[in-house]
């Protein structure tokens, strides 16, 4: 890959807790979100820190419009939680899914999007392309509905249970979201988890030509996303804090592993044609 490439890292925590589920591996680990939505027969899952990098990013990126998002379809449980839209206010925002209900404008497979090139400023696809059988298609038609300087924002889950709307089909590892990611002309690309076994995986990428400060607001981005991680830390309790060391006892060496590192985050930044060597970019590397 061409450019130049920075690293950002940081292990904070956030506000929701995975050790406070009391339950055992990765369905334990998630408990207390899939208790608050009922059995769904499928859907796609918005969790907390996929909010938060929605937000962070239309906070700090200048997301142009019109926003696309697909995926956008609110299942039962999540109405209202999984609306995105009032974060991008002031652009015009259209929700798109495979199928007509609550938070959907129109019904588009992004597989094959009916947009002429060059007509989305933003695109969100948030926790959506692990659903899309063709995936490698969704990821060529977003990149051709973008405009020059458009905003790519994405996640997607690894470790995590299968669920499915209308199936569950991939799991990206950071290097495939990477690969995936490298057609753009600047692009963040990060995981979140144990290094080893992440549950998130997340990226923004912005298409060439990039715009002058294009770089600086990715790096503002991601300071910005691990800054609140580290809120969420601060904000724990006592009772929180006794009850996350005592039901590490009867975890395995594996979960343990996997709690610890829930909230820790890590990305590289990529540029490309860019004459400033790897070198010359500043370092972040912050522990939380």
């Amino acid at each position: 890959m061409n450019g130049a490439r920075v690293r950002l890292d940081r292990e904070p925590t956030s506000a929701y807790d995975p050790v406070l589920s009391g339950g055992r591996g990765a369905v334990g680990v998630f408990a207390p979100l899939c208790r608050r939505r009922p059995a769904q027969g499928g859907a796609k899952l918005v969790r907390d820190h996929n909010k938060a990098f929605c937000q962070i990013a239309a906070d700090t990126l200048d997301c142009p419009g019109p926003v696309f998002e697909f995926g956008s379809f609110q299942v039962e449980g999540q109405e209202g939680y999984a609306n995105l839209r009032d974060m991008f206010r002031g652009r015009k925002y259209i929700g798109c899914d495979m199928r007509p209900g609550l938070g959907v404008d129109r019904v588009e497979d992004v597989t094959a999007i009916h947009l002429a090139d060059h007509t989305a400023g933003t695109v969100l696809c948030i926790e959506t392309f692990e659903h899309v059988f063709e995936v490698w298609r969704a990821f060529d038609e977003v990149y051709r509905i973008l405009e020059p300087g458009g905003v790519f924002l994405i996640t997607s889950p690894f470790n995590f249970r299968i669920h499915g709307y209308p199936d569950d089909y991939w799991r990206m590892t950071p290097s495939c979201l990477r690969g995936m990611m490298a057609r753009y002309g600047a692009r963040a690309v990060g995981w979140q988890g144990y290094h080893a076994f992440p549950h998130t995986v997340m990226a923004v990428g912005i298409k060439s030509p990039v715009p002058n400060n294009g770089v600086d607001r990715l790096k503002r981005f991601v300071a910005a996303y691990q800054d609140w991680l580290a809120e969420r830390k601060r904000e724990r309790t006592l009772g929180e804090r006794i009850l996350r060391g005592v039901s590490q006892l009867h975890r395995s060496k594996g979960e343990r592993r996997q709690v610890a590192a829930y909230h820790h985050a890590e990305f590289e930044i990529d540029v490309d044609h860019v004459s400033t060597r790897e070198h010359d970019l500043p370092m972040f590397n912050r522990a939380g």
